[in-house]
């Protein structure tokens, strides 16, 4: 699919042009396509024996969103010597099939004449598919939003109106609800920022010491305050000290409290909360945590899907991000996690995190 002028250059890359992810088509000084690999065979779905030998506007003949010819447009072996190419963008091949084209001039010089033009292909798929996520993001947010809003409004309302009509504990129940929508929607954005953090890779984490033992003991006090049958959890902790755990407490309780809340509303039975020490990869120690239920578990054909946005399972409720976050701060951490099947034959989530003080404190 190449020009018989590719080995060496292939050499020189490490690696053959057909190997590349992307598509890549090359032409020489006069505008002549030298190279079509197979990646810009396939994204195109043009043969290389019709585009090698022919000119580049010809062969691929570009257009933008407003129906402009781009090479035409852009003028790459004319125009101002000092471009140097120009950054990706969307454009159209004939038939409207939509293509990623990003370009790079190689000139003779800084401000010599194009002696090779550089171009890369790329699909819209994952584009679309990021839409698409970003597009059932904000359609979740809006429909998470607009319940609390809508009691805090109503209810705010309604006291401002009549406060003198109603008894101090309608007040007090009333006052209860907005605080407790009022949090719920601080959850939400929490989870939002969570999400840009985790997508960016700009998570912060915050080590420090933890004792993760007095984190689930407090997890699950936290849920029999609630309400919740003190009999409905079991702590397993081994035998002896466990090693010490550096990690960021607030995302500790974070993962916690989602896995416990997971358990509680969405499995059924006794939920075993398990500590024990734990060896990573490469040898490195660490300290894992098991939650496990009794309930229903997850069918084997979602496994795949548990730590995706939006993924909820056969019970409706909640943002479906919560677990999406919670692989987010393990992984930040260095950690692992994994579900499965628990032996009472529930759900059973486990995540290891690396013990060990920070670098900058050993």
């Amino acid at each position: 699919m190449e020009s018989a002028d590719d080995g060496p250059e292939a050499k020189d890359l490490g690696c053959a042009p057909d190997d590349l992810p992307d598509g890549l088509v090359v032409a020489d000084e006069r505008g002549i396509v030298v190279r079509f690999n197979a990646a810009a065979a396939r994204i195109t779905a043009l043969e290389p024996a019709a585009v090698l030998g022919r000119p580049l506007t010809e062969a691929l003949p570009l257009e933008d969103l407003k129906g402009r010819r781009w090479w035409r447009l852009t003028d790459p072996y004319g125009g101002l010597a000092i471009r140097t190419g120009h950054p990706e963008r969307n454009l159209l091949l004939p038939g409207n099939r939509e293509v990623l084209v990003a370009a790079r001039y190689v000139r003779d010089g800084r401000t010599g004449p194009v002696r090779k033009l550089v171009v890369t292909l790329r699909g819209t798929e994952a584009r679309r598919r990021s839409e698409r996520s970003h597009a059932e993001l904000i359609a979740t947010v809006a429909h998470e939003l607009r319940s609390p809003l809508t009691s805090v409004k109503g209810f705010t309302a309604t006291l401002l109106a009549k406060w003198e009509r109603f008894t101090d504990d309608q007040k007090r129940l009333m006052l209860e609800t907005v605080h407790a929508d009022a949090n719920r929607v601080t959850r939400l954005i929490a989870e939002l920022l969570d999400i840009s953090r985790i997508d960016s890779g700009r998570l912060e984490v915050r080590k420090q010491r933890v004792d993760v033992v007095a984190a689930v003991h407090r997890h699950v006090e936290a849920q029999t305050t609630a309400g919740q049958d003190p009999a409905r959890f079991r702590t397993l902790l081994v035998p002896g000290e466990l090693p010490d755990l550096w990690a960021d407490p607030d995302k500790v309780d974070q993962v916690l409290g989602n896995l416990l809340e997971n358990a509680v509303r969405h499995g059924e039975g006794l939920v075993t909360i398990e500590v024990a020490p734990a060896t990573l990869n490469h040898g490195r120690e660490g300290t894992q945590v098991t939650v496990s239920d009794e309930g229903p578990g997850i069918p084997e054909e979602s496994m795949s899907r548990v730590f995706t946005r939006f993924w909820r399972g056969s019970k409706r409720g909640g943002t479906g991000l919560g677990l999406y976050i919670v692989k987010g701060i393990v992984e930040a951490h260095g950690g692992i996690i994994t579900v499965g099947r628990a032996p009472g034959g529930g759900a059973r989530f486990r995540f290891t995190l690396p013990v060990g003080a920070p670098a900058h404190l050993a």
